[in-house]
């Protein structure tokens, strides 16, 4: 089959346009992957200690491990723990208690919490606080949801405004992105609204 030159000039014209259409073609963005992760059961136990003055119900996975040492020093009360996660996830739970000897330095923690989490102002992109008020047991607080690349996602203080005071830091040993970790940290909030949920002061 012959072709005629104008012919040929236009299908090599077209050739051309095809590959430089296809380099064009802008690429197909990849859909957002997470890591996997195993999650341990949704079962609860209760937790107490013989150096806290409380009780809560904690995953079943999760182990309690008191802090000995802070900054190389005793920490301020015997009732300083990590609450560590099912290793699946990576995490832990840390707390710090102090009894309350006056209402000024009531204050002062109170005001030392939010201070704490104002911290991660510059980094996280929103923060909600959530108000606990349970009457019949006598714990108030707040939860703090923090959002964004933030070192701590969650945070949370409970008190009965006279005499405990005990804050609580989420934090997990990795560098994943937080976008990435989503759902791992809203699994693990899940298992923090229960331990407040659950929360009583008892007696040492």
């Amino acid at each position: 089959m012959r072709f005629s030159l104008p012919t040929i000039f236009l299908l090599v014209c077209l050739a051309l346009c095809g590959t430089g259409c296809d380099g064009d073609v802008p690429p197909v963005p990849k859909p957002r992957s997470y890591p996997r992760i195993m999650y341990p059961d949704r079962d609860y136990r209760p937790v107490s200690s013989e150096y806290c003055d409380f009780t809560f119900n904690a995953p079943v996975s999760a182990q309690m491990v008191r802090e000995e040492l802070f900054f190389d020093e005793a920490p301020p009360d015997s009732c300083w723990f990590d609450l560590k996660l099912d290793p699946a996830l990576n995490g832990k739970i840390h707390f710090s208690y102090y009894p309350v000897t006056s209402y000024a330095q009531w204050e002062e923690l109170r005001d030392q919490a939010f201070e704490l989490v104002g911290v991660h102002n510059s980094r996280a992109s929103d923060i909600e606080e959530i108000v606990i008020h349970r009457e019949e047991n006598d714990v108030h607080g707040i939860a703090f949801d923090i959002a964004g690349p933030a070192a701590s996602p969650f945070q949370f203080f409970l008190t009965d405004s006279t005499n405990h005071f005990l804050r609580g830091a989420l934090y997990f040993d990795t560098t994943i992105q937080p976008d990435s970790l989503a759902p791992v940290i809203d699994y693990v909030k899940e298992d923090i609204f229960t331990i407040m949920e659950s929360f009583r002061w008892e007696a040492r």
